[in-house]
């Protein structure tokens, strides 16, 4: 198992390895009652052995040891999920992902989307044009250490699943469906790993591939600002172009007009 960089992983990794406990145990039994009946009752003579039709204690113990061990696993099970799947704590970072065949883009909200969260910056994928893993050229997910961070999931085409394995579980992208869940990232797990799409999404879907580099809080807020700044720029700058084609088009009108006196005064001169 990858190593865990989120509370909510190492609740994973628990249940994975108690469930592992819980089958080599079981395996145990069953493989020592095999060894145990060819030992010690395999055919000696001739003489056909005692019947016993009916041994209550054992059959009440095959009937009620695995509906034990199903009760059992189905209560830590059933604990985890609920634990995984839990959104009500305020959040540090909230992040939109959207899934598309067959890259992702990250969008940093200053909310959910549900509360009507606003885009602060993003960061699109682009498939590496050769189909290999390239990881220059996919997108990276940054996240600071210690923090609770909120995702949204969002696919506009097909599904897709949210994957990246230190997170010890995956999620679904469903399009038409909002999916969300939140993690607590761990301190002293800054460093990059790996994510991808788990869910065959079509014929490029290896190519859905993109980075996580976890950071210090302190440089993960110099490095949002930072993203912040570039994407209030780059709406100036958008500001700016419409702006200047804005003037350029009544520019042309008043050249109309100009070409309009210049038709009078050939007029006049006609007359």
């Amino acid at each position: 198992m990858p190593e865990p960089i989120t509370e909510q992983a190492e609740r994973v990794l628990a249940l994975w390895q108690g469930s592992w406990v819980t089958a080599f145990a079981v395996g145990i039994l069953v493989w020592g009652l095999f060894i145990w009946t060819i030992l010690f009752h395999r055919k000696r003579s001739e003489q056909l052995p005692p019947q016993v039709r009916y041994n209550m204690p054992i059959e009440a113990l095959y009937t009620v040891l695995p509906i034990v061990v199903i009760s059992v696993l189905f209560f830590f099970t059933a604990r985890d999920q609920a634990y995984l799947m839990e959104t009500e704590e305020p959040a540090d970072v909230h992040v939109e992902v959207v899934a598309f065949q067959w890259a992702w883009q990250f969008n940093y909200m200053d909310d959910t989307k549900e509360n009507g969260g606003e885009v602060l910056h993003s960061e699109v994928g682009i498939p590496n044009p050769d189909g290999t893993a390239d990881r220059s050229t996919q997108p990276t997910l940054v996240l600071p250490e210690n923090s609770v961070v909120h995702f949204d999931l969002h696919s506009p085409d097909v599904i897709h699943s949210f994957w990246i394995p230190a997170f010890g579980f995956k999620m679904d992208v469903i399009p038409g469906r909002d999916n969300a869940f939140q993690v607590d990232m761990t301190e002293g797990t800054e460093g990059t790993y790996v994510g991808r799409c788990a869910e065959l999404c079509g014929v490029d879907h290896t190519r859905m591939l993109f980075n996580v580099e976890v950071l210090p809080q302190d440089e993960y807020e110099a490095w949002d600002a930072e993203q912040e700044q570039l994407a209030s720029e780059e709406a100036d700058a958008e500001g700016l172009v419409e702006d200047s084609t804005d003037s350029a088009e009544g520019s042309g009108a008043e050249g109309t007009g100009a070409e309009g006196s210049g038709a009078e005064a050939t007029e006049e001169n006609d007359e």
